[in-house]
């Protein structure tokens, strides 16, 4: 494909990318038929809707979208079991994964429990002494004081801790992928079972939680009661499907959407406290959930007490929640010194080894098993393909993956664990956990790269960035800003669409904080525009526009509303440039 603007190599070293003649030719007939502005227009013919589908996507309802919950196996009889411990005012127990997923699937359960006044208990396995998921002991001592423990993103994989809760009955609900046995549980709710059909699978947990819990509120009606209100519950499940990169497309999309105006108001104190101590001054996107609310409340999992995210989440003490809030922000500081040291070492590691291949991996001594997760999305993100980063104590490593669009990562992870390359490992298509012993190592991860590269992964370099199509100066504006963003949220398999600007003149450009750079830009007609570019001198994107010299510079992009000081002006959140 011939690069737009004839850009082969951006500041970044990128190919652009523009829109192909039959993308440009849908545009056009979406914007005849439905009188949309072009750049929007485009967003939707690239998502691949039809003009007559076009309102509706823009407004999605989740009544529309949300699948029935009893689709999934096992759903009436898990929601049964709940209900029976419930009326019977048994003891009843949530385990859950240590993520924000886990955390929030946890806090949604619990919420509804309480509201029904049943008081259950929360156990949240430690990630270095315990491990992912179930384990024996914990699920032993669980089963002599309660007599139902429901496992929460988490569950699937874990026969023997099953079948260890001898004299209670196990509810899983979990969205991992299953192997080919499942656990003598009394229920695996799961839509990434062996034996379900797969159009469910890219639910989070939160989600197949959500769903039993809209069964249950339906069994609750059939017996003449009203359940607890679940709409005002999505800001969790919005919070959950973003931090755990789930794609953002069909009902996550519209879960997503309408969590984050549950969410606005502000009503949940765990996560109002939250979004102060991160100083979040407007209301929350998708962007605040995966960048400074998710990251906050993975930190107790990752350095600190596992259980303090999904506490946060639960609790409807606002001292608590300050105090764990508070806690959280300073285990989240912690975590990014941490991560920054793994992440330069892991980043030399993988440079050495070679980045061309469909993996990059890294592997070192002592680094922490509670950051691999993140610095492998870093390394995602820098090279476009599938990353592994393990950490080794003595002979046992402990790693994380992180998958880009097409490439199922949990399968493969799996796939080599059940070939006795690992000593455990599973996961979803976009991320993936693992445990090896040193002599496993090189073995696991040459084998994890041929079939990732059966996959296509490593085929399409970060060597391209795909634009929306060319923009002028007059046309960014508020309105049109509103406008685009009604076609999101934007996030995991949903891309926000990026912008080019061709030929223009830099107005100014200055440096602000340590890497950072804003420029205003125009075409000498239109009033200018203002860009920022984040990390811009972390990559020669600083420099080249920094010392443009008066050339006339290409420069593409994100549009969004920057909110300063109670004034809203549109900017675009420049990601690379080319001389003209």
């Amino acid at each position: 494909m011939k690069a737009f603007l004839g850009v082969d190599r951006s500041a970044t070293g990128r190919r652009w990318l523009g829109p192909s003649v039959e993308a440009e030719r849908q545009t056009e007939a979406m914007v005849q038929a439905t009188g949309l502005p072009r750049p929007l227009a485009a967003v939707l013919a690239a998502r691949g809707v039809a003009p007559e589908e076009a309102e509706g996507y823009l407004e999605p309802q989740i009544r529309a979208l949300l699948p029935d919950p009893r689709r999934l196996k096992d759903m009436e009889v898990a929601a049964a079991r709940v209900l029976k411990a419930v009326r019977a005012r048994e003891r009843i127990a949530i385990f859950a994964d240590y993520d924000v997923d886990g955390g929030a699937s946890a806090a949604l359960l619990s919420g509804w429990l309480r509201a029904l006044g049943a008081a259950p208990t929360l156990y949240v396995p430690d990630r270095i002494d315990e491990g992912y998921g179930p384990n024996v002991p914990a699920m032993a001592a669980l089963a002599r004081t309660h007599s139902l423990i429901v496992c929460v993103d988490c569950g699937t994989l874990s026969h023997a801790p099953v079948a260890a809760a001898e004299g209670a009955d196990i509810v899983v609900l979990d969205h991992h992928l299953g192997g080919e046995t499942l656990p003598p549980a009394l229920a695996v709710v799961n839509p990434n079972r062996q034996d379900e059909e797969g159009d469910l699978g890219h639910l989070c947990a939160a989600s197949v939680v959500f769903l039993m819990l809209v069964e249950l509120n339906r069994k609750l009606r059939e017996q003449g009661t009203t359940g607890p209100d679940l709409m005002s519950a999505l800001d969790l499940v919005a919070l959950a499907t973003v931090a755990d990169v789930a794609p953002l497309v069909g009902v996550n999309r519209a879960l997503v959407r309408q969590g984050l105006k549950v969410m606005a108001r502000r009503e949940r104190v765990g996560l109002r406290v939250l979004a102060d101590v991160a100083r979040m001054d407007r209301a929350p996107t998708a962007y605040h959930l995966g960048f400074l609310i998710g990251p906050r409340i993975n930190a107790g999992g990752r350095i600190g007490a596992a259980d303090l995210g999904a506490r946060l989440l639960a609790t409807d003490d606002p001292a608590e929640a300050q105090a764990l809030a508070l806690r959280l922000d300073r285990l989240n500081a912690e975590r990014r010194e941490i991560e920054n040291r793994v992440r330069d070492a892991a980043l030399a590691q993988a440079e050495a080894r070679g980045l061309d291949g469909p993996l990059v991996w890294a592997a070192g001594d002592g680094w922490h098993p509670g950051v691999v997760g993140i610095v492998a999305a870093r390394l995602k993100e820098a090279t476009n393909r599938p990353a592994i980063v393990i950490g080794f104590d003595g002979d046992a490593g402990k790693g994380s993956g992180r998958s880009v669009e097409g490439v199922d990562l949990g399968a493969a992870v799996q796939r080599i664990a059940a070939e006795g390359l690992l000593e455990k490992g599973g996961g979803h298509r976009m991320a993936a956990g693992l445990s090896l012993s040193r002599g496993q190592l090189e073995p696991a991860m040459a084998r994890l790269a041929e079939l990732l590269g059966r996959q296509g992964a490593g085929t399409v370099g970060p060597s391209d960035l795909a634009l929306s199509g060319l923009l002028m100066p007059a046309a960014v504006t508020p309105a049109l800003i509103e406008a685009i963003e009604r076609a999101g949220p934007f996030g995991q398999g949903a891309p926000a669409p990026r912008f080019a600007f061709a030929d223009m003149q830099i107005r100014h450009a200055r440096r602000i904080g340590e890497n950072h750079l804003r420029i205003a830009f125009s075409d000498g007609i239109s009033a200018p525009v203002e860009a920022v570019a984040f990390g811009a001198f972390d990559t020669p994107l600083g420099p080249l526009l920094s010392d443009h010299g008066g050339r006339p510079m290409h420069l593409a992009g994100r549009l969004e509303l920057n909110h300063w000081q109670g004034r809203t002006r549109p900017q675009l959140r420049l990601e690379d440039a080319a001389r003209a």
